[in-house]
């Protein structure tokens, strides 16, 4: 059982709309949600339609708007029950002070508060008011009661208003919000996979990128690597319940979501994390960096200046970062991975005997389709023959889709060898 933390494209959101000048902002609200991959659908109240139109709200959802408490398109008229039972989330903004009072009460007047009363999912009010209602003692105990039904109230900010007053009372920025219903899926959704993931409380260190080796101070020896494959194995593990360390080389990535990220350059520097790593302890290693064979012997203090048509340099070999993990006493799971350009399952699974690996995935990078600079990949997995399990042929897909293949593959290993043992 694994959990894609990027996926939320099959969360239904709710965004209710009151009435109040800053039901522009939920204009702005829908679209991000949007963005992020929520699906969404907008609930307005009579006074919400004399600030924004309905047609705004369709266009930016891609969903009717609903208005009415008894519908006569809805399943049986009765609109408010349909949304109830569609929505995981049902977000109030702006949420006006007579909303609040409703809800407090009970009333079910209108679809609104009906849908409050009818749904199961969690229910959010973002209230925006002018600051002296938000001070009132009648707000403050409606506020109360709703906090001890269970209901999130994200608090106003304070600022300038459009009544000309200043305090508490201004609607939090849409980005905001919508950064905020992000985080609540994501964080409910580790939970489960902190207890259900396929790698549930393990370590796993990964290697990814290519590293540099310096010729002088404005040059180097490198490789065509990008990271993504690395990137997106750490977003997949950390979907899968594990904590993720992520040692990467030079590379303009995004840190994946819940990952530790250490920046390296060279293949010494990456070597050095990575046996600290091992210190600290560490359940799986996965070996995607491109690391570069050799490094310059010495590297010139300063710029090497032209001169002549040759250029000498002195190479020597780098550390081979895998295979020296692998052959420490307290071994991670071991995970390699191979890029060839020619005999490519016949040269991974020798590197997998070589350097005595627990399972590696090898790619032709001479495709133009698939590989270093590609957002797309294509695999095969061999696994070392004590674990009793098939080679495996992943056929091309997003490095995301691959990389969730391969948690489930290394999972696989880990479950055939617990049994065996």
């Amino acid at each position: 059982m694994s959990f894609d933390l990027s996926v939320i494209s099959n969360k239904n959101i709710i965004v209710a709309v009151t009435g109040g000048i800053a039901a522009y902002k939920s204009a702005i609200l829908v679209r991000r949600l949007k963005d992020y991959g929520f699906n969404v659908r907008v609930v307005m109240t009579h006074g919400a339609q004399a600030f924004i139109t309905p047609l705004t709200f369709q266009a930016l959802s891609g969903n009717p708007v609903h208005t009415e408490l008894l519908d006569p398109e809805a399943e049986a008229g009765m609109g408010h029950i349909e949304l109830a039972r569609w929505a995981d989330l049902v977000l109030v903004a702006p949420t006006s002070c007579d909303t609040l009072a409703k809800f407090a009460a009970g009333l079910a007047d209108d679809l609104l508060s009906t849908l409050y009363l009818a749904t199961k999912a969690p229910v959010w009010v973002a209230p925006a008011m002018n600051q002296q209602m938000w001070a009132a003692k009648a707000t403050q105990r409606n506020l109360a009661t709703l906090v001890e039904d269970g209901v999130h109230v994200v608090m106003p900010e304070a600022g300038a208003q459009a009544c000309g007053d200043v305090g508490l009372g201004r609607m939090p920025e849409p980005e905001d919000l919508a950064r905020q219903v992000k985080d609540y899926f994501h964080k409910a959704q580790r939970a489960i996979a902190e207890k259900f993931g396929l790698l549930a409380s393990k370590h796993v260190v990964i290697t990814a990128g290519p590293t540099r080796e310096a010729i002088d101070p404005v040059r180097y020896i490198s490789n065509h690597s990008t990271g993504k494959m690395g990137f997106a194995l750490a977003a997949a593990c950390y979907a899968a319940g594990a904590r993720v360390t992520l040692i990467a080389g030079p590379v303009s990535l995004d840190t994946p979501n819940g990952v530790r990220r250490i920046n390296v350059s060279s293949a010494v520097q990456m070597l050095e994390h990575s046996m600290q790593m091992l210190e600290e302890g560490c359940d799986i290693f996965i070996a995607t960096a491109a690391v570069a064979d050799y490094r310059v012997a010495e590297v010139a203090e300063h710029k090497i200046k032209k001169a002549g048509n040759e250029l000498n340099v002195s190479l020597i070999k780098n550390p081979d970062i895998v295979a020296t993990i692998a052959q420490q006493q307290k071994r991670p799971f071991m995970v390699g991975f191979a890029a060839e350009t020619r005999n490519v399952e016949e040269y991974a699974a020798g590197k997998l005997i070589a350097k005595k690996l627990d399972m590696i995935a090898c790619n032709d990078v001479s495709r133009n389709d698939i590989g270093f600079a590609s957002d797309e990949n294509a695999m095969i997995v061999f696994f070392a023959e004590q674990y009793h399990l098939q080679k495996r042929e992943l056929e091309k897909a997003s490095k995301q889709e691959i990389a969730q293949q391969l948690v489930e593959a290394v999972a696989d290993a880990l479950h055939q060898n617990a049994t065996v043992s």
